[in-house]
């Protein structure tokens, strides 16, 4: 006997069919008016009724939609309030466009699915909707647990009451919730919505137990993603028909139908790319280039002024900050055909001489070489530049404990004095000038020797109260040294050590890895054996990966390259313990057509 609630149910199909049309964007009953004959029964054909049911906000009406209409959701319907909708069973008489998709083959069968949705109130008469169903489809929100608990203790005892004999299909809804950004998911949605929490996604094995508990298959789907929409039906189709087979047994199409189908597994979408944060790079003291110059422990240049006055510094500084400095080395070293690992260990036989009574107290012995430097205070230089005198090696024993190593000891003019020349040497390491400096004349005379010719145009600007200026001219500076370094880098040009690497080795420069690196400053800094050698082994680098670092600690740039891989670089720059270069290795990762530009 039919309740009455049960033939409201049915007449409420049609009035909320329309209000489903408008929501779901379906064709209306106006657009096409079918006769009821066009819903004809065709030979062969089996025609299935699928009944779903669910908890409310499940994802029911909007399963059929996609089945029925191939009606796809939208960022807005997803994230707008719930309304209770029913899908209305009419639209197969009234729409032909519903009609046609219903029609499918499945298993070399011709089959027409009629799909029927229903309320998810727990308290409404079904008994209607599961009149003579083939299979019933049951949901549930992966998002929602307590849906699942109903499962077992709800639905499928409603189910078996109304139709023992149909088989059932469990469904998990919701599938793109448990990939999304829920705090974006939540963030869009209405005010007053429930949040959705990431404890209440439930994971496959949780539908998989229910589902084998009560012996049914077990499919998850998603109407955003258009996941498993199809294997649903298409299974839904299967144990209908199998079912249908035992009592239709002279139905010889039938016999090639298969149970249903284990679900593929599904594809999740590609997660957004990782938010890479470049921290910012470390700030590079002025100070430090500076300190070099108070320090033996890395210098291979001594300076010798007014000839009592010893000031330490470094080929590589000098160099590529003064084209002065940078001939006289080379002219120093194109003596030897070629460059060996240390140029200066280039002398035969070393016998001491004393430079000036301080410097022997000092442990500086000068040398003669093999006819190089010529007379025993080396070589002149007075006729060459009006700023040095001679030039010599030496053997410097500072600081104590240190193992000796030979240096250049230049003499300088005697009209170069030691205040206003370490305000030059200053800016030969920095780029910069200090506006107080006291004896601007003097500095500019240095520099008019050397021929720095950035130093004079500083000096001048400070004089004429354009001190502003100065700025272009100590960036144009550092864009000069960074050309020159990576010059150097490439040529071995004036290097103090040579890294032993997996394939090969490298050569490179003390003072700049002590100003760029803690962990390089650290090691030639102290007292360890690398800070008196002129090899170094680091094992399980690659000369791609070393040349990597060593152009950052130069430049502060990081420029990828095809020999480069880059988990060696992140592995090699994280023992160095230089988290902005790891950092720009992961940029250069994440933006490969950046590859081969220098990345900030």
């Amino acid at each position: 006997m039919v309740t009455v609630s049960a033939v409201l149910e049915h007449q409420a199909f049609s009035f909320i069919g329309a209000m489903s049309n408008e929501y779901f964007n379906l064709p209306s009953r106006g657009s096409q008016l079918l006769d009821t004959d066009m819903d004809y029964e065709r030979p062969n054909v089996e025609t299935i009724k699928c009944v779903v049911v669910g908890d409310n906000a499940v994802g029911k009406t909007r399963l059929i939609c996609a089945r029925a209409c191939n009606a796809t959701l939208t960022q807005y319907q997803l994230l707008a309030t719930h309304v209770p909708t029913v899908w209305a069973i009419d639209q197969y008489r009234v729409c032909q466009e519903v009609l046609e998709r219903s029609r499918d083959v499945v298993d070399d069968v011709s089959v027409s699915l009629r799909l029927w949705d229903t309320f998810g109130d727990h308290h409404k008469d079904r008994r209607f909707a599961y009149g003579r169903s083939d299979v019933v489809v049951l949901c549930f929100s992966i998002a929602n647990p307590n849906s699942l608990q109903h499962v077992q203790t709800m639905w499928y005892p409603e189910i078996k009451h109304f139709c023992p004999r149909a088989p059932v299909i469990l469904v998990g809804c919701q599938l793109d919730l448990r990939y999304a950004d829920l705090e974006a998911v939540n963030r869009a949605r209405r005010p007053l919505a429930r949040p959705i929490r990431p404890q209440e996604i439930l994971p496959p094995e949780k539908g998989r137990e229910v589902a084998k508990e009560l012996g049914i298959p077990y499919y998850e789907t998603s109407v955003v993603a258009q996941c498993g929409i199809k294997e649903v039906f298409d299974n839904a189709i299967r144990s209908a028909l199998i079912s249908r087979r035992h009592l239709q047994f002279w139905k010889s199409h039938l016999r090639s139908v298969r149970r249903p189908l284990p679900q593929a597994p599904f594809l999740p979408p590609r997660p957004p790319p990782p938010v890479i944060i470049v921290p910012d790079p470390p700030t590079k003291s002025e100070d430090h280039p500076a300190r070099l110059l108070e320090e033996a422990s890395c210098a291979d240049v001594v300076l010798v002024v007014q000839e009592r006055i010893r000031i330490y510094a470094h080929r590589i500084y000098l160099s590529t900050a003064s084209s002065k400095f940078c001939d006289l080395f080379l002219m120093e070293d194109g003596d030897s055909p070629t460059q060996t690992r240390d140029p200066l260990l280039r002398a035969s036989s070393f016998d001491a001489c004393e430079v000036s009574g301080e410097s022997e107290g000092a442990g500086m012995r000068a040398s003669a070489s093999d006819g190089t430097l010529g007379r025993e205070c080396g070589r002149d230089l007075s006729s060459w530049s009006r700023a040095f005198e001679s030039i010599h090696s030496g053997v410097l024993e500072e600081p104590p404990g240190y193992r000796a190593r030979r240096v250049a000891v230049v003499k300088m003019d005697s009209s170069v004095r030691p205040g206003p020349f370490r305000a030059v040497l200053k800016f030969l390491y920095t780029g910069r000038l200090d506006e107080r400096e006291p004896d601007l004349m003097e500095v500019a005379h240095i520099a008019e020797l050397l021929e720095v010719f950035d130093l004079r145009m500083m000096v001048a600007n400070i004089l004429n109260r354009e001190a502003f200026m100065n700025q272009e001219i100590t960036r144009a500076f550092h864009v000069r040294r960074s050309n020159r370094v990576k010059e150097c880098l490439a040529k071995g040009t004036f290097s103090d050590v040579t890294f032993m690497l997996d394939d090969g080795s490298i050569k490179a420069h003390k003072p700049l890895l002590i100003s760029g690196c803690d962990w390089m400053a650290a090691m030639f800094g102290g007292p360890f054996l690398e800070s008196s050698t002129t090899e170094v082994v680091i094992p399980y680098t690659s000369r791609g990966s070393m040349r990597a670092v060593l152009e950052y600690l130069y430049t502060g740039q990081f420029s990828t390259g095809s020999d480069l891989d880059p988990l060696d670089l992140i592995i090699l720059a994280n023992r160095l313990c230089l988290p902005h270069l790891v950092a720009l290795t992961g940029k250069a990762v994440r933006y490969p057509h950046c590859k081969g530009y220098p990345i900030l």
